[in-house]
């Protein structure tokens, strides 16, 4: 019959949640899995040089100049790039005090790998240190550029859950050094 209204074209919020559950393991699998053929390559740079580029800097073989008590610390986000153009790839490293409750203060660290590969990854750069009182949510690199949302506290007055001071930065390796700069900020939102 045309037109009648059939149960099944109704879809109902289980419909919906079976979806996104589907969709999900999905998305999950398909992340795990790699193709059996999938090689490593070499950056342009190292392979105009005639380098081979090193394996990222490994985070969890650094010691952090972080105090964070009796607590472990956690590194919560890592990212891998060439961020200076040499052609050996340095790591960007997210670190806080672990912590069962709330959102401790990130600290942002570059790391590389010292030529000795049996060494241990060195801090070549602090980005953001953990006296800031910031947190990292995003971090992502890009064309050599870090860039990173950092959500903070107006004042101690605010609650710890809610952060109400959210900023996007980019670094970027110039003159020698990491440069910040301050991305456009979403509207209703402060600056940190």
């Amino acid at each position: 019959m045309a037109g009648q209204d059939l149960l099944h074209t109704q879809p109902r919020p289980m419909h919906w949640l079976a979806t996104a559950t589907a969709i999900s393991a999905v998305v999950a699998a398909a992340s795990l899995l790699q193709p059996p053929d999938a090689k490593a390559t070499t950056s342009p740079v190292a392979a105009a040089a005639g380098q081979r580029s090193a394996a990222a800097p490994d985070p969890a073989k650094v010691t952090f100049p972080v105090d964070c008590g009796p607590h472990r610390l956690d590194v919560v986000k890592k990212a891998s790039g060439d961020l200076d153009g040499d052609g050996t790839t340095e790591t960007v490293a997210v670190v806080r005090c672990h912590s069962g409750t709330g959102t401790p203060p990130s600290g942002v660290y570059v790391l590389a790998q010292p030529s000795d590969a049996k060494a241990a990854p060195r801090i070549v750069a602090t980005l953001l240190a953990p006296a800031r009182q910031r947190s990292v949510q995003t971090l992502t690199i890009k064309d050599g550029a870090i860039s990173a949302a950092l959500l903070g506290y107006s004042t101690l007055d605010v609650p710890r859950c809610c952060p109400d001071v959210h900023k996007s930065v980019k670094w970027q390796w110039k003159g020698g050094k990491f440069v910040q700069s301050e991305l456009p900020a979403a509207m209703g939102t402060r600056s940190v």
